[in-house]
């Protein structure tokens, strides 16, 4: 059987994580070659070979079928069976975004991070914190690079966790995870700089396969933005057909742009010059209609890493602390557990001289450029 690529997701996760303790912004520069392969399997575009190393005990899943079983001398897998070799090879064109919904239904416990933006080191203190895949299950809510030094790091590493952990490890869209917003915010030209356009073309394609939305336990909904005046039905979202790219306005535009805003009603202009805000009243008939209890989102950086609106009915989740490295705000990360109790676990800011203040939520924050601009 002939293989376009072979991937070793355990090598590309021990290198990546080869550089803990280090000092800050250590690259780890993976082959191109690697991370098209990587890539390829979380898109399911091409035909190769999985070298997946499983601990003893194969991750939790609470949906007992989706263990993955291997077909003999198929070279491909099935769902369904429980399979407790350490190690085993597929060969495979099953796509691993593409498969699961746009609208992802999860379980409890789990962990939610928000905004990362290329801040790796920091994304592995949220690792040691929450543990390390696969002791915990982790639900991203957007926006892993730009901004920050290692957007590549971060992305690799997020995607092989994706690859090796199918169903505990979930990432959802950003608004920047967008060819045209990262064309600009600095990861074209991280992968300019250390690969070529080419491969930042290859995560583009990526990115227009994420997820949009989550909820957890039918109570929690989890979107990067916020909601959209025209979601009426949450059949909408399970509907979205991807591969796709941002467009302008609209629903989609909505998911990953929109704010909450406490001195309005209803829908507001936003002052990033793209999609809407949203007053306490909208964030209360989107919970009573859908029978939620919590809209988890991020997009926003808050002070302390997370921030309530709406008496407690929404929280922004911010997970990348002094943002920029500008901003002396802490980053977070939530806990659901089995009961969807929710704690927040905070990653304290370094201490360093502010190049700016910190203001609120909604104001004060590094701005990402109005859409029609770009």
């Amino acid at each position: 059987m002939a293989h376009a690529n072979t991937l070793d997701v355990d090598s590309i996760i021990e290198r990546l994580l080869s550089v803990r303790g280090q000092p800050n912004n250590r690259t780890v520069q993976l082959a191109e070659g690697e991370i098209r392969a990587l890539c390829a399997s979380a898109r399911g575009t091409v035909d190769f070979e999985f070298h997946f190393l499983f601990p003893p005990k194969f991750e939790r899943s609470r949906k007992k079928k989706d263990s993955l079983t291997p077909i003999a001398n198929s070279g491909e897998c099935e769902f369904g069976k429980r399979y407790d070799d350490s190690r085993i090879e597929i060969s495979t064109e099953r796509e691993i975004f593409l498969a699961q919904p746009c609208l992802l239904e999860l379980e409890a416990p789990l962990k939610v991070c928000g905004d990362v933006h290329g801040q790796y080191s920091d994304l592995l203190r949220l690792f040691e914190y929450g543990g390390f895949p696969p002791e915990a299950n982790y639900l991203f809510l957007g926006d892993y690079v730009d901004r920050g030094k290692q957007g590549l790091e971060v992305i690799c590493l997020l995607l092989a966790y994706k690859v090796k952990y199918p169903e505990n490890f979930f990432l959802l869209r950003g608004n920047h995870e967008c060819n045209a917003i990262s064309r600009i915010y600095g990861f074209y030209d991280e992968c300019k700089r250390r690969y070529n356009i080419k491969l930042w073309r290859v995560f583009c394609d990526v990115f227009n396969c994420l997820p949009f939305a989550a909820i957890v336990d039918e109570k929690i909904f989890c979107i990067h933005g916020g909601p959209s005046p025209e979601l009426k039905d949450l059949q909408q979202i399970v509907q979205i057909k991807r591969p796709t790219d941002i467009p302008d306005m609209g629903m989609l535009c909505d998911f990953l742009w929109s704010d909450p805003e406490a001195d309005i009603t209803g829908w507001g202009e936003n002052d990033r010059g793209v999609s809407y805000t949203y007053g306490t009243d909208v964030v209360a008939e989107f919970l009573e209609k859908f029978d939620f209890d919590l809209v988890v989102r991020a997009h926003q950086v808050v002070e302390n890493g997370y921030e309530f609106f709406g008496k407690r009915q929404l929280v922004t989740v911010f997970s990348a602390p002094n943002y920029c490295g500008e901003f002396d705000n802490a980053g977070a990360m939530m806990t659901v557990d089995e009961n969807l109790m929710c704690s927040f676990q905070i990653l304290k800011p370094a201490e360093r001289k502010l190049m700016g203040g910190f203001t609120s939520m909604m104001g004060g924050r590094p701005s990402t450029p109005p859409r029609g601009k770009i």
